[in-house]
């Protein structure tokens, strides 16, 4: 599994537009694209930052997202938040609510896995 991470700033006064867009059209958006499993939304009360984690069954899923429907989604987005969002993605390594443990994950990533030779 794999995850997005975006933050973002939103313009002065535009939390209750941003909260619309996103119940209205960047979820349902979200919610049809392949491999998409989960978003979570993290907001500084009173400030201006915010930050998305959508989680992804693969990173195909995702990558295709991004050269897909996030250029749109930005679109959108442009109406309430201010610069450039800055976009990082991870392979989750654990979650307890997604049932991923540090030793399956780490199977299937080429970070993580042994070296032959070393640690025995």
């Amino acid at each position: 599994m794999f995850a997005r991470i975006v933050s973002l700033q939103l313009k002065p006064n535009s939390h209750a537009a941003f909260s619309e867009l996103f119940d209205k059209e960047i979820l349902p958006t979200l919610r049809k694209q392949p491999g998409f499993r989960d978003e979570m939304l993290f907001v500084d009360p009173g400030g201006p930052e915010l930050v998305a984690i959508s989680l992804w069954d693969s990173k195909e899923n995702r990558e295709t997202y991004d050269r897909t429907i996030y250029p749109e989604v930005l679109k959108t987005l442009a109406k309430v938040t201010s610069g450039t969002p800055k976009v990082r993605t991870f392979q989750v390594a654990y979650s307890t609510f997604h049932k991923i443990a540090i030793g399956a994950a780490a199977s299937g990533s080429s970070i993580t896995s042994t070296t032959p030779g070393v640690g025995g």
